[in-house]
């Protein structure tokens, strides 16, 4: 059995804690670290939704990704200070959108609009992938909020399912699950895999660094990422559940 410099074995995820409703303030929170990876995720409700999309009965969610400056070793100057938003901001921004709109019914969301913020405290690798598990509690919370407040039909089921996220790699050819920064930067095969609590894979962002990979180390990849979401949505469930969700 391989064993990791945490002691983890190949497959096995990092320590997993949710702190749910984190901010006083937003509607939906859940503070996520996956190990050393820690993440705010908040969702902003708001009645109404983009000029584009009024009249058409259907709601709106999306998201922005953001890193504090000093979440990695060494200080970064903040995006905004520096009059530009990164491509890489941009591209996880997107992902984490589509990845919570991919278990939302929109219709059933009415004419209101959910923005999840997930800015990025501490950086150790899997940032966007905590970052997709974290926002769909924070997403949840909101819409309980919007009928809670009478802003969503009581009825209503916007959730047509879970998502969570989680990076997978092949280090000396051997497939890991959850990868930490140091192992991130040695891996040959780097792939974020994003996977609805019913096991459909929604996104599948997979790069060779180094040597290529054949069909079967696809698979195996493939096989320990559905391992990783599978106990990421039972995280999901067991949280949300504490009230009744």
């Amino acid at each position: 059995m391989t064993l990791r410099a945490d002691g983890r074995t190949a497959d096995q995820l990092r320590t997993v804690t949710v702190e749910r409703g984190w901010s006083e303030h937003a509607e939906g929170s859940a503070l996520i670290s996956f190990g050393g990876t820690k993440v705010l995720c908040t969702a902003s409700f708001t009645n109404g939704v983009p000029r584009w999309k009024v009249g058409k009965g259907e709601g709106w969610v999306t998201a922005e990704y953001a890193m504090l400056p000093r979440a990695t070793h060494t200080r970064n100057d903040r995006e905004a200070v520096k009059g530009k938003i990164g491509g890489r901001t941009h591209e996880i921004s997107r992902l984490i959108g589509r990845s919570l709109r991919a278990v939302v019914d929109v219709r059933e969301l009415g004419e209101n609009t959910i923005v999840i913020d997930c800015d990025v405290l501490q950086a150790d690798g899997g940032t966007r992938t905590a970052a997709i598990t974290g926002a769909f509690i924070a997403l949840a919370d909101a819409i309980e909020w919007g009928k809670k407040n009478k802003f969503i039909a009581q009825k209503s089921k916007p959730l047509s399912d879970s998502v969570a996220a989680i990076s997978v790699g092949i280090i000396d050819g051997v497939p890991f699950l959850d990868l930490a920064y140091s192992e991130d930067v040695r891996a040959e095969t780097d792939m974020n895999v994003v996977v609805t609590g019913s096991g459909k894979f929604v996104e599948v962002q997979g790069t060779a660094e180094g040597v290529p990979f054949d069909r079967d180390e696809l698979n195996a990849l493939l096989d320990i990422a559905l391992k990783g979401t599978s106990e990421l949505t039972l995280i999901q469930q067991a949280i949300l559940a504490e009230a009744g969700n």
